[in-house]
């Protein structure tokens, strides 16, 4: 059995935990073919990783500024209102809002700052004329959990050629982003944010068949791996925004499936369910269902499409027993058309607090968590392989109702 020496390489599924205020984030990158003796790693962890072979777990304790910059006070600079440049882009206006995510180039006369400058920075208020703004790191204040689970040793030749990786900077870039500032709402509610490109009816969009995944397989399966933590056998399943396919695990027995839809079409296509509702909950945020009927509630890439999210996320609080999940995966493709504008202005790591802003706004859940899942191999059968290497992402937010 080989094991890791300086010379060696590695894949190694990196994993940090951190809290904010109520809620529990995890986040996850499959990094392949680390480097010892060329990538940049944390010493303690280089050095934990000698003598270890495939398989075995790490853990390791990081106070803030360790993995990240520590917070300074110099990196949260005050502007002029002025020098916000509304006008940023062609297509559109865009406001400060508090506790957004914005790009550096936005601001204007700031030296050092070019308008291609696309280096998120945090909005943090506004008053008198001025806005307040946070150009550290999201993570900068919070202590760290990273775990290693190392897999497929290699042992390499004395070649020193190659990429370097920074593989914390990977890790920790876009995690934070979902947090709220100060324990303060984040603005995602101004402006028209649930208009969309296409506002006909959705009946009417919906109407054709659609047979088609919106992930691939890996990503697929990690879904339903997502899943699989919350379920037990017999347990009463409601499948929100259902279509032709369910994400459960394998050898998961249900006492209902129920599955809510567009179309009856992809309803009927699954063989799964043992009951289907068809219900626009854009026009009629209502669930046909008794109250407390459900063990767990599953959204699968399809909280993007709600204009109603808190009115729904409301009604699946009513549906839910109390202490079961809701839980919602998404990644970061969607259909054009009938995605609500504030989803596609977002960063991706942001549309995760969005979704933690619509469980805080319903009132009706806790036990907030985050996962999120990148660098994982794509399927060589998918159709974008090899145009595109990496699985697709998964993102992950779930609640407990209150009881």
């Amino acid at each position: 059995m080989n094991t890791i020496d300086n010379h060696s390489s590695a894949d190694i599924f990196f994993q940090i935990r951190w809290d904010e205020y109520k809620v529990r984030h995890t986040e996850a990158l499959h990094a392949r073919n680390v480097n010892l003796w060329r990538d940049v790693l944390p010493d303690v962890v280089r050095a934990a990783m000698i003598g270890t072979t495939s398989g075995d777990l790490m853990s390791f304790e990081f106070n803030p500024g360790d993995i990240v910059p520590a917070f300074s006070s110099k990196d949260a600079p005050v502007f002029k209102n002025g020098q916000f440049n509304r006008d940023f882009t062609d297509d559109r206006r865009i406001n400060p809002r508090q506790g957004r995510f914005f790009p550096k180039g936005i601001l204007d006369d700031v030296p050092g700052i070019f308008k291609a400058n696309i280096t998120p920075f945090r909005l943090v208020g506004i008053e008198n004329g001025h806005i307040h703004t946070d150009f550290n790191h999201p993570l900068s204040r919070h202590p760290l959990n990273l775990s290693a689970t190392i897999s497929h040793i290699r042992n390499n030749d004395d070649k020193q050629g190659g990429t370097v990786h920074h593989w914390m900077e990977e890790l920790t870039e876009g995690p934070g982003m979902q947090a709220q500032w100060n324990q303060e709402p984040t603005d995602f509610f101004s402006d028209d944010p649930f208009a969309r490109e296409d506002e006909t009816a959705d009946a009417v969009f919906y109407e054709p068949a659609r047979m088609v995944h919106h992930l691939d397989r890996m990503a697929r399966d990690i879904v339903r791996s997502i899943y699989h933590r919350h379920l037990e056998d017999d347990m009463d399943v409601l499948d929100l925004m259902s279509s032709w396919a369910t994400h459960l695990p394998e050898k998961f027995s249900p006492g209902i499936l129920a599955g809510l839809g567009m179309n009856e079409a992809e309803l009927r296509e699954n063989k799964n369910l043992t009951d289907r509702q068809v219900s626009d909950l854009n026009h009629r945020p209502v669930l046909p269902y008794a109250d407390s009927r459900f063990d767990v509630v599953l959204c699968t890439v399809s909280v993007e499409y709600l204009t109603k999210p808190v009115d729904v996320f409301q009604e699946v609080a009513r549906v839910l027993k109390p202490g079961g999940h809701f839980i919602l995966t998404f990644s970061n493709r969607w259909f054009q058309p009938k995605v609500v504008r504030i989803w596609t202005e977002l960063h991706e790591f942001e549309r995760l607090g969005l979704v933690l802003e619509y469980f805080r706004r319903s009132g009706s859940f806790e036990q907030l968590e985050t996962y999120t899942i990148r660098g994982l191999p794509r399927p060589r059968n998918d159709k974008y392989f090899p145009k595109l290497r990496f699985s697709d992402p998964v993102y992950a937010a779930w609640g407990r109702r209150r009881g």
